[in-house]
């Protein structure tokens, strides 16, 4: 007589785990310690780690793995890298929304407020408009203050690049402005 089929997924269950205990989890801090040290441009390690464990588990059900410590250190590097080339290519972050941006409003109150809110939010409108690389430029440069090099390094482009860049981002967000019946959006302090 058989053990009964949920024993038997129970006790491979089981074993799994164990082995991804010691074959795997006890290479955590090392992991861990080579990501900081290797790629200090990514600030979450442990989302690195953790993707890293679960590529590593979906192959260990597909096939065995001889070393699995050299496995997840290939994974973990490739994982890494993945990251780094897309904050390379950009540095916005592409889960923070424009509007969600804390803006300090120094207007009086009343229907003044609320214009400068509907300017505020015409702008935000001009700057999601434009077109990828100028509105990266424009949000480093004017919005997180980040130095024309420094944005160059980020992007990987020029000096001159981001100068260009940001002039013609500024030129369609005030032309954006204009179509839209705001032409003193300066004049107000913004």
């Amino acid at each position: 007589m058989s053990p009964p089929t949920s024993s038997l997924d129970q006790s491979a269950s089981t074993e799994e785990s164990r082995w991804f205990a010691r074959e795997v989890h006890v290479h955590d801090g090392a992991l861990k310690h080579y990501l900081r040290s290797s790629f200090p441009a990514i600030r979450d390690v442990e989302d690195i780690a953790q993707e890293s464990y679960l590529r590593l588990w979906r192959q260990r059900t597909a096939d065995p793995i001889r070393s699995a410590r050299a496995f997840l250190f290939t994974i973990a590097q490739r994982v890494a890298l993945d990251t780094v080339r897309r904050l390379r290519r950009s540095p916005v972050d592409a889960d923070v929304r424009l509007g969600d941006i804390d803006v300090v409003d120094q207007a009086p109150a009343g229907h003044e407020r609320l214009s400068r809110s509907e300017r505020i939010r015409l702008l935000i409108e001009a700057i999601d408009a434009l077109p990828a690389r100028s509105r990266e430029v424009v949000v480093l440069r004017k919005l997180r203050l980040v130095s024309q090099r420094d944005t160059a390094v980020l992007l990987g482009i020029s000096e001159k690049g981001v100068e260009i860049q940001l002039a013609r981002g500024l030129s369609r967000c005030r032309d954006y402005l204009r179509r839209r019946g705001v032409s003193d959006f300066a004049a107000h302090g913004s």
